[in-house]
């Protein structure tokens, strides 16, 4: 019996063991940053956990400059930016490295009462920058016009005033730090006006055409709609296999073709132009 009783002991033992030694080879990524770019690695997150049971992936957003100081501060394991890490006051790029997944359009947005339905690009920097305020200036009824600015930091809004507004000082207004509250604010404002990614685009507000092209994938990937720009996942060196492999999940073309569409991003394979940090158009080849 005593032999027994030290037999089952040591398997117990063993079986802690192995238990402990499996938690121990499980691993948590952490991504914070941009909400553009936090619907699509989210859905990714989740559908790559199904297949991969060891790792622990937690997405959460703040905006690129809280990605890109957190990674760089070693706080997280991913940090997403609308932005280049070059761009980005504070971050020293050298030390991060970064990971192309995705193009995001980005578009004005009108409360559904706002009756104009198309802006030539001066005419939205003169309204983001405080030259143009009432909506009978540019074809509408007589309403003022509100404007909704996205916070410092945000790289919608570094994208957004690069191209549009071309170094001009934007209008003071209300700022808010992420696409689903500039997206409900627009919507409850009357005469409001603002910009977002088009994944946060629905039936509370319309998106309005710029030079009479609409804000389509198909428009972004000629760049015919100008107003777009690269999601980035930086990392803080050379990630370990278990994010590499999350990584390459995310920019694969399986993946993209099952969500990049659905949730209103262009896929990086698809694209017809390639751009730098500085906004310029480099090349008719297709590819990233």
């Amino acid at each position: 019996m005593r032999k027994i009783s030290w037999i089952l002991g040591v398997l117990i033992v063993g079986l802690i063991g192995l238990s402990g030694c499996g938690r121990r080879q499980s691993q948590t990524i952490t991504v914070v940053g941009s909400t553009a770019l936090q619907p699509l690695v989210e859905r990714a997150a989740s559908n790559f956990q199904v297949k991969n049971s060891a790792v622990n992936i937690t997405v959460q957003g703040g905006g690129s400059g809280t990605g890109l100081s957190q990674v760089q501060a070693g706080a997280v394991t991913i940090g997403n930016s609308d932005v280049y890490a070059e761009d980005q006051d504070g971050i020293k790029a050298s030390s991060l490295i970064d990971h192309k997944v995705a193009v995001v359009g980005i578009t004005p947005i009108t409360n559904k009462e706002v009756t104009v339905r198309n802006l030539s690009k001066r005419q939205l920097a003169q309204i983001f920058t405080g030259k143009l305020t009432n909506w009978r200036q540019v074809g509408g009824k007589n309403q003022k016009i509100t404007v909704i600015n996205r916070a410092q930091g945000s790289g919608i809004r570094n994208t957004f005033e690069k191209i549009v507004l071309n170094g001009r000082q934007p209008v003071q207004a209300q700022e808010q730090d992420s696409n689903g509250t500039v997206q409900k604010i627009v919507s409850a404002t009357p005469g409001a006006i603002s910009y977002t990614s088009f994944s946060y685009v629905n039936d509370q507000v319309r998106a309005v055409k710029l030079d009479n092209v609409s804000p389509t994938a198909n428009h972004v990937e000629t760049n015919a709609w100008p107003i777009w720009s690269y999601e980035h996942m930086y990392t803080k060196g050379k990630p370990n296999a278990q994010t590499q492999a999350f990584l390459n999940y995310i920019r694969s073309k399986k993946m993209q073709k099952e969500l990049i569409t659905d949730l209103g991003y262009i896929s990086i394979h698809d694209m017809q132009v390639t751009r730098n940090r500085k906004g310029q158009i480099l090349t008719d080849e297709k590819g990233v």
